[in-house]
């Protein structure tokens, strides 16, 4: 447990000073439909960052899967829904952590008031699998984006097997 709240803390601390180079998401994003680059650009500066730093780590690791790579950069594009500064992240890790019920109850209900951050915190994969749908990415990378916290039950699918690669490598970045 320490060591997961040292990971975090050095998380919180490089999101504060996360930043990406205009030609490094350009890179990046070449493959994605011209929808789906606006989509990417109106993630936070720091999750654009996180996104590459995944799809780079998946690329390093030899895969080619389009809709995988596809899924790494817009796998928390969701989150552009509802502004979450670097401190209500490390916020929403901590009780994730040490106080889950009370997340829980925090991310119920509409995302309105106080709450909205919270809320779409919680519902970021299906927010941001609807928005990959309406910017015309495939099926599969939709599928991704939605499941990308839901626990994989072993299933034998392709989908299932991307979907534990994008984990792995999201869970470490």
């Amino acid at each position: 447990m320490l060591e997961t709240i040292r990971y975090r803390v050095g998380q919180f601390f490089r999101a504060l000073v996360a930043r990406a180079s205009d030609e490094e998401i350009d890179q990046a994003i070449g493959a994605l439909t011209p929808q789906a680059q606006a989509l990417f650009r109106r993630q936070a500066r720091q999750d654009q960052r996180h996104a590459m730093e995944v799809y780079q780590a998946l690329v390093r690791a030899g895969e080619t899967d389009p809709d995988l790579l596809a899924a790494a950069l817009l796998h928390d594009v969701g989150k552009a829904a509802a502004w979450l500064p670097p401190w209500r992240r490390a916020v929403v890790v901590l009780l994730d952590r040490l106080a889950p019920r009370l997340l829980a109850r925090w991310s119920a209900g509409e995302a309105r008031g106080w709450r909205r951050p919270w809320v779409v915190h919680a519902r970021h994969p299906e927010i941001g699998a609807c928005w990959a749908q309406e910017a015309g990415c495939s099926p599969l990378t939709v599928a991704l984006i939605r499941r990308h916290q839901d626990e994989v039950t072993g299933g034998q699918s392709e989908e299932d097997r991307l979907l534990a690669v994008l984990q792995a490598v999201d869970n470490v970045q």
